[in-house]
């Protein structure tokens, strides 16, 4: 069963341009609008400049410049409320030992097929 089509807009950071152009061809696909950042500053610039339309920030964990992390909460600085889904290539322990992520965030693994993705984000904005 195809996951519902949305309308909302989401803040896509990701450093791998084949990467981020997948996800946002199916984002797209599925009816959200999407904002594209290269890196965890330019995610902060570009969600500065459209915070009153992002609805969800999808960030990449490990990125240049700035970790999603560390960009997610310069974001909650300008609007405590936004709701982030995390996704990374490297390994649960790999993020751990990082200490990248804290409980109660919403995350997943790369590589993940569209279909869950898609629903991982319904899950992050229904929340």
């Amino acid at each position: 069963m195809a996951p519902p089509k949305g309308t909302e807009t989401i803040l896509l950071a990701e450093d791998d341009i084949n990467v981020r152009n997948l996800i946002k061809s199916v984002l797209e696909e599925y009816g959200y609008k999407v904002i594209e950042a290269v890196d965890g500053n330019d995610a902060i610039g570009k969600f500065r400049e459209n915070k009153g339309r992002i609805q969800l920030a999808l960030l990449d964990v490990i990125m240049p410049k700035k970790s999603g992390k560390e960009a997610y909460d310069q974001i909650r600085k300008i609007s405590p409320d936004i709701r982030a889904l995390f996704m990374s290539g490297y390994t649960a322990d790999f993020i751990k030992k990082k200490e990248v992520m804290e409980k109660g965030l919403n995350f997943v693994f790369k590589p993940i097929s569209p279909m869950e993705l898609l629903k991982k984000i319904r899950e992050a904005l229904k929340k």
